[in-house]
């Protein structure tokens, strides 16, 4: 045992790079014995697992906060003696060390685990150099699956690509540039972006149909994007002028007929469409035809509402639309907040979201609110269930910069915001030090915590399982999203994919998530070795296969990029 960590007594030990060198965490435990392992980079010369059986971090040997009432370093199990450095051998345990995997299996009896509490807290730790894992609650199973295991997971601080959010890149009109597939990729790969806007003007088709030119120009939009492996985010309008010389309800219902085979052959890569089309740049502020400027008629309303049932008629029931404005849908949807309840039933109020272009720009956000203290709460609560995003128009300090920015980005659960405009607010949450929160926390950020499996399951038979998963965005998904546990031969690499009946867009932000309690093992898959890994892939056919559109979790060592699939770290044996 080595005693030069007699000068490291008492000491909180952490390190940035801990999280690193200690990864992939399993803490198990049948009716006899307990199961640790870990995996870690280097060539240690020491591995040890500090156990507090009371979870008393006043007793015992303090590191990471716990006071350790056992040590396993290497092979060998210790009891500690009066605090401090002082420990005592007990005997010789089983051990293995292979491949940058180290695993110990201990008697229950040996660390003297009782029923009260259930429970014990364990540290692990390498040494040279000198790594320290964060605290891990290991919580006793009854026993009766053979050699179950919670593994702990290592959440990671990178920025990820993961569709349907973050920041988006709005380039030129979507009527008069193409995409380039090359250039759209690049943003995936350089910047971590996964969306475009495509602002689609008709201004030369007010009296007349969308030539076809331009509805094969928005299907060819619509390919690059696909090929690209990003979305787009859509919207329609007839002009950029504030005379608001738009086209009447007659038209753009008549629009609206002929883009509809288009929204729906494409609604895979649409993330939301914006409901566009009344005003200037499709913001419903300056029209000749719908009410300007705050001058809405009753018979102007109806037809504002007449264009948003048209959008939603034509677009596939999976895709939501957003107004400009909370007013906007309190006036022709009524008062009432989404609740959790009426979500995602297909309703007009589950599909009709939001989108703020003028975030943080003035008291009122330049119109985009008439009455804060009744829109701020019913803002906040609906869009725990619809999409919100948007863009900055002007920067407005202290109310643009940071602090402001990620309390209401938070506050009304923001998926995404443009990139491109406005540069100078943009700049100021790079100056102000939190861009880097805003790339990570825009949308959904899931992050597993820690899963549960049994070491056997049975063809045909429930397998047991608990996969927690925390929310570390400030939204959820607002589209639909699948979930699969995959499990892939150890021997043969043949993959089988099976449902899990969860809906991640019921994963609000800051929860965290149970996936269980159990899966039934299809009587397909062969008897064998299986690595389990988990699938969130877009359930579109067309996307479904493609990992670019599967969703990457938050953590470290655990995504496959080649496949879109993240790994779980542990085996199951198929009998």
């Amino acid at each position: 045992m080595r005693r030069s960590m007699l000068l490291l007594s008492g000491l909180l030990l952490t390190s940035s790079s801990a999280q690193a060198a200690i990864s992939a965490v399993v803490v198990g435990n049948d009716t006899s014995s307990v199961q640790y392992q870990f995996q870690y980079s280097g060539t240690p010369a020491y591995r040890r697992a500090y156990i507090d059986v009371d979870r008393n971090p006043a007793t015992g040997f303090a590191q990471q906060g716990i006071g350790a009432d056992y040590l396993l370093e290497n092979n060998s199990l210790y009891a500690n003696v009066g605090g401090g450095w002082n420990w005592q051998f007990i005997k010789t345990v089983t051990y293995t060390d292979s491949a940058g995997t180290v695993k110990w299996t201990v008697a229950r009896a040996d660390i003297a685990e009782t029923a009260t509490p259930n429970d014990a807290d364990v540290v692990f730790q390498i040494e040279a150099p000198l790594e320290t894992s964060a605290k891990y609650t290991h919580v006793y199973s009854g026993g009766t699956s053979p050699n179950p295991g919670t593994t702990q997971y290592t959440a990671s601080s990178a920025t990820i690509a993961n569709p349907e959010r973050g920041f988006y890149h709005h380039i030129n009109n979507c009527n008069e540039t193409d995409f380039v597939a090359s250039t759209l990729s690049a943003f995936r790969t350089n910047e971590k972006i996964t969306q475009v806007i495509c602002v689609f003007y008709l201004a030369e088709f007010k009296n007349s149909p969308i030539s076809q030119a331009q509805l094969e120009r928005f299907q060819r939009q619509a390919n690059s994007v696909r090929a690209a492996g990003l979305k787009m985010i859509v919207r329609f309008a007839y002009t950029t002028s504030e005379s608001g010389d738009d086209a009447p309800l007659s038209r753009v219902t008549a629009h609206l007929d002929q883009l509809a085979p288009y929204l729906s052959a494409n609604s895979d890569v649409i993330s939301v469409v914006q409901t566009g089309f009344v005003g200037a740049w499709g913001e419903w502020a300056y029209t000749q035809n719908f009410g300007n400027l705050g001058n809405v008629s009753q018979t102007d309303w109806n037809n504002r509402k007449a264009v948003v049932d048209k959008l939603l008629s034509v677009l596939p029931a999976s895709r939501m639309v957003q107004l400009r404005t909370p007013k906007f849908k309190r006036t022709m949807y009524g008062t009432t907040a989404l609740s959790a309840a009426q979500a995602y039933n297909g309703s007009a109020n589950a599909r009709i979201g939001h989108h703020n272009d003028c975030f943080l720009a003035s008291a009122d956000d330049f119109g985009t609110y008439t009455n804060t203290s009744v829109e701020y709460p019913y803002l906040s609560a609906e869009t725990n269930y619809l999409a919100m995003g948007g863009e900055t128009c002007a920067l407005n300090p202290p109310r643009s910069d940071c602090s402001t920015a990620l309390s209401e980005m938070a506050l009304f659960h923001y998926s995404y915001l443009n990139v491109d405009y406005s540069i100078p607010v943009i700049n100021s949450w790079t100056s102000g030090g939190c861009r880097p929160e805003i790339d990570r926390r825009l949308g959904y950020r899931f992050a597993l915590v820690s899963a549960t499996f049994p070491a056997t399951a049975t063809r045909g038979a429930a397998m047991s399982l608990d996969i927690q998963i925390k929310n570390e965005g400030w939204a959820a998904p607002y589209n639909p999203r699948s979930v699969e546990l995959v499990l892939r031969n150890t021997s043969s690499g043949a993959v089988y994919r099976v449902p899990l009946s969860v809906d991640p867009r019921r994963w609000l932000a800051g929860t965290t998530t149970s996936i269980g309690p159990s899966v039934t093992i299809p009587t397909s898959v062969p008897a064998g070795s299986y690595a389990l890994l988990l699938n969130l892939p877009d359930p579109a056919s067309s996307l479904n296969t493609r990992p670019e559109y599967s969703i990457q979790l938050a953590n470290q060592n655990v995504w496959e990029a080649s496949t879109g699939f993240n790994n779980l770290n542990r085996t199951v044996t198929v009998q």
